[in-house]
């Protein structure tokens, strides 16, 4: 997937653990670890938009598109 998430660099930055930030907008745990790794298919906007209130950011802090993992996941099968 090219999609890259930051969130763990921007929580170091925030100083805030994913304990905290899942108490803060009320989503599980598991969830926003999934989320954290990378392992996550799709996010919903009304997360999004409670993760970047959370920690005061906007969206592209927490989210990034690499073009050179999108070249490397056309080999691959769906």
């Amino acid at each position: 997937m090219a999609i890259i998430v930051n969130l763990d660099a921007v929580l170091h930055d925030r100083r805030m653990t994913l304990t905290d930030l899942a108490d803060r907008i009320g989503i599980a745990l598991a969830n926003l670890s999934i989320l954290k790794t990378g392992k996550a298919k799709a996010v919903r906007f009304s997360t999004l938009d409670a993760i970047c209130a959370a920690l005061e950011c906007q969206p592209g802090d927490i989210l990034a598109f690499d073009p050179n993992l999108a070249a490397a996941d056309d080999g691959e099968e769906a």
